[in-house]
């Protein structure tokens, strides 16, 4: 009897181990993060068009791209001539009519850098 309790004893604590170690290893995840309150120009957007410092407004919100470029699946010019510019047509059809996948659209947030405001 003992054995079988010393045995659930440390199998418990393991457990937990366990538990505690993948959970601060794991990255934090916000299903529902807040858009940084950060409004951004025209003007301010169009400062940022080179490959190295790529800012695009899509659907009204402006992402930094900058570090994405190098992963993304295409050469680096099909992103590279919208840095600075509004670039929601050529997001929404890749250029052919195809939009992209939800995939792509979730991970937008992470570089999600503010709102875009178009003065008069």
């Amino acid at each position: 009897m003992k054995k079988l309790t010393w045995s659930a004893f440390v199998a418990f604590w393991a457990s937990v181990v366990t538990l505690l170690v993948v959970g601060a290893l794991a990255p934090p995840q916000s299903a529902h993060a807040e858009p940084p309150n950060r409004v951004v120009t025209l003007e301010e957007l169009a400062a940022h068009a080179t490959a190295g410092d790529c800012w695009m407004a899509i659907r009204g919100k402006v992402y930094d791209f900058s570090a994405y470029i190098p992963q993304h699946p295409t050469p680096p010019s099909v992103m590279t001539q919208w840095c600075g510019r509004e670039a929601t047509e050529a997001y929404d059809t890749k250029g052919y009519g195809r939009p992209h996948s939800a995939a792509a659209d979730g991970m937008m947030d992470q570089y999600l850098v503010g709102v875009l405001v178009q003065q008069d």
